[in-house]
């Protein structure tokens, strides 16, 4: 294999795919990336066995093949090249070493066979639609925070995504929920994807096609099936395993006859929270709130370290009731809303609540409550 390439065509790439290789894995092989020179460029792949990222790069291919070489220091090695550089990537005749070059640096680095390299075979993909990358993007940013990270309950560890009706009208839902918390978003159902399965994409799925998104103008290609997605991206494509297991019935969690509005400033709220938690112990992180006609009164008191309480002045004109919430959870909702103002669906001190931007919004929030 000869192939010359622009550095930063090559550090770019890299970037995209070496996120995918652990770090430390039992398998030596899946700690490189595969380089494959051919008529269309180089293309490089890296997979952790659930999860593999490939893209092919503008390159000038002297004489074909393939290799693979360790994907972290491969990287760090075309990082701290200069810019502007020109890489040449060169294997010897036994194919177990491969010469990098670049300006006055010389680097000698031991491949693997790519015979060795897994691959992640999508096996037949049944449903097929494009959405916008904004699309896309906003459905992964304003549900991954609620993913649960308890291995135990593998089920959560991931966005569901189906297609439901709103208005009597097909959308794409995402969710997401760690049993504290679950974060529903809904965007126009694409053409084609009326009918596909259900579907749990993993956490780190998840967050890489979010790192993929550099344009969200482009569209992104989506095949699914069961048991396997694919992201495609112009030249970057991701495939992924699926969570293999049944997500709860979310709808049964959404309560639907809270009727004690709360209108809030979301900036003021969030900053209001922040500050009293700081009196809140560690383990606890509850703030109270006590809300009644026009008045928000936020509250901490912690046995150790003292109290703290914070007003508000609000939009409430229902009978007076107090709540506890997790402080963390409050704050991390609150930034996901993009208005100016919160909407707190309430109904009483045991129940779970609804907060939105406004009624009807495509983003809806439900927090469980805290004993305080």
């Amino acid at each position: 294999m000869k192939v010359t390439l622009e550095r930063s065509a090559l550090l770019k790439s890299l970037g995209h795919v070496h996120r995918v290789v652990e770090r430390r894995t039992t398998i030596p092989i899946l700690s490189n990336v595969l380089l494959s020179a051919g008529g269309a460029g180089l293309q490089l792949k890296a997979t952790d066995l659930d999860l593999e990222v490939t893209e092919t790069v503008p390159a000038d291919v002297g004489q074909a093949g393939a290799t693979t070489l360790p994907a972290h220091t491969l990287y760090e090695i075309v990082r701290k090249l200069p810019d502007g550089a020109q890489v040449s990537l060169e294997t010897g005749s036994d194919n177990s070493q491969l010469q990098l070059r670049s300006g006055r640096s010389r680097f000698s680095l031991q491949s693997l066979p790519e015979s060795d390299f897994p691959d992640l075979a999508a096996g037949e993909l049944s449903h097929r639609f494009k959405l916008p990358a904004g699309d896309l993007r906003r459905l992964i940013d304003k549900t991954q925070f609620a993913i649960s990270n308890e291995e135990t309950r593998y089920y959560l560890n991931g966005v569901f995504m189906h297609v439901s009706e709103a208005d009597g009208q097909p959308v794409l839902r995402a969710v997401a929920t760690d049993g504290h918390r679950l974060a529903r978003l809904e965007t126009a159902a694409p053409a084609g994807a009326v009918g596909m399965p259900g579907i749990i994409v993993p956490r780190k799925a998840v967050a890489e096609v979010q790192k993929l998104i550099e344009d969200p103008e482009i569209e992104v290609e989506v095949e699914l099936s069961a048991a396997k997605i694919r992201f495609t991206l112009g030249a970057v494509v991701l495939t992924s395993k699926l969570i293999d297991g049944s997500f709860p019935d979310y709808a049964r969690v959404i309560p639907a006859h809270n009727d004690k509005f709360l209108t809030v400033e979301r900036r003021d709220f969030a900053d209001a929270v922040d500050r009293v938690s700081t009196i809140s112990s560690e383990r606890g992180r509850a703030v109270k709130l006590a809300v009644s006609e026009g008045k928000l009164v936020l509250s901490v008191t912690n046995p150790d370290s003292g109290s703290a309480i914070e007003e508000l002045e609000v939009d409430y004109n229902a009978a007076p009731l107090e709540i506890g919430f997790n402080a963390r959870y409050l704050i991390d909702i609150a930034n996901q809303l993009d208005s100016d103002t919160a909407l707190f669906k309430l109904n009483d001190s045991g129940s779970p609540t609804i907060v939105q931007d406004r009624d009807g919004a495509s983003a809806l929030y439900v927090l469980m409550p805290m004993r305080v």
